[in-house]
């Protein structure tokens, strides 16, 4: 996970800036898997469907196993496993015909060239009425805040597999039971490899998505990235490029878990505005996407993030499974019963 404070226009060439040379190799897909229809806005009403209940153990586990690979930042033997793991996850619960490998390569900071996949899985794929749900699975490959290990690349518990985790599990339960709308679950490669201050190199799997559309025309109704959302003591603020993007999400979402007890959870505070894929998302492809994250503000204005943030102590120490299990109740509420 990298965060960026930009002004509008250092935004834009963010997005713009792309790096990642054009590889002629994408998605086929089947017929209806990930088509789009027309995008209906966002209408939230509870439905009094059943939800199914969401497992905070089954969770933790797919967090683990990630974790137990070791980093896997690209061009690691951790991230070669973790990608054939996640694929094999997403066919065990979609079916192998609704699970796409999105590939592209990178340039690396040492001239080699870097091969990186986005994980694509369509659920309830002949609903052309549908939404996004996404994570980043690489981690990053340098710990600069950890004083003594900068330059070694971490385990990301937190930024990284337990935003994996928790769509893995909610893609067991649309096996288990078929969502009231299509869902279609993107895995993004590249998001946390570049160097402080070298945007190009970061956001690499969404810009690439963004730029090179697996489906033509596809335009969910909205979508939801979920980052650094399974750490002890986690605070999600109204992050404030998803309040620009998609206020009435947010506050839908924010009242489910208000609703639940979960307010110390999901504050009910606007905070400022981080870069993110989400922001590449909503610039390049004009989905409305917001981000799920684990932040806090400075007395100054400015982001405050976890102690372990881009350390080795982002372990399996600092996950907590009441987090897992909060976070996975509020999107399975609002995917079976408000949508």
């Amino acid at each position: 996970m990298y965060i960026l404070w930009l002004n509008r226009q250092q935004q834009w060439s963010l997005v713009m800036k792309n790096k990642v040379p054009f590889v002629a190799v994408f998605l086929l897909v089947l017929m209806n898997a990930c088509k789009s229809g027309k995008n209906h806005g966002f209408q939230f009403k509870k439905k009094n469907r059943p939800v199914p209940s969401f497992n905070a153990d089954s969770a933790y586990s797919k967090l683990a196993h990630q974790v137990n690979m070791g980093p896997r930042n690209p061009g690691s033997s951790g991230h070669r496993q973790a990608e054939l793991y996640l694929e094999n996850q997403l066919k065990k619960y979609a079916g192998r015909k609704n699970v796409f490998i999105q590939r592209f390569k990178h340039q690396g900071y040492s001239g080699d060239s870097l091969r990186m996949e986005n994980i694509i899985a369509a659920f309830n794929p002949k609903s052309t009425d549908r939404i996004m749900l996404c994570a980043h699975w690489d981690t990053r490959p340098r710990a600069e805040n950890d004083p003594k290990h900068p330059h070694q690349p971490i385990l990301g518990a937190d930024d990284g597999a337990s935003g994996v985790a928790e769509l893995l599990e909610l893609a067991r339960l649309f096996h288990k039971k078929s969502p009231p709308i299509g869902v279609d679950i993107i895995l993004f490669d590249g998001e946390d490899y570049g160097k402080e201050g070298d945007i190009g190199d970061y956001f690499l799997g969404s810009r690439y998505w963004s730029n090179h559309p697996p489906v033509k025309d596809y335009h969910p109704r909205f979508g939801i990235l979920l980052d650094m959302v399974g750490g002890k003591n986690a605070q999600f603020p109204k992050e404030g490029n998803s309040m620009q993007y998609a206020p009435s999400l947010v506050n839908e979402i924010w009242s489910i878990a208000d609703n639940k007890g979960y307010d110390s959870l999901f504050v009910d505070k606007k905070a400022a505005p981080i870069s993110d894929d989400h922001l590449v998302i909503n610039t390049i492809r004009n989905i409305p996407t917001i981000d799920i994250i684990d932040y806090s503000m400075k007395a100054n204005g400015k982001a405050k993030f976890p102690p372990y943030w881009h350390t080795l102590n982002d372990n399996l120490n600092i996950i907590n499974k009441k987090t897992l299990q909060k976070v996975g109740n509020v999107l399975a509420e609002l995917i079976y019963d408000r949508i």
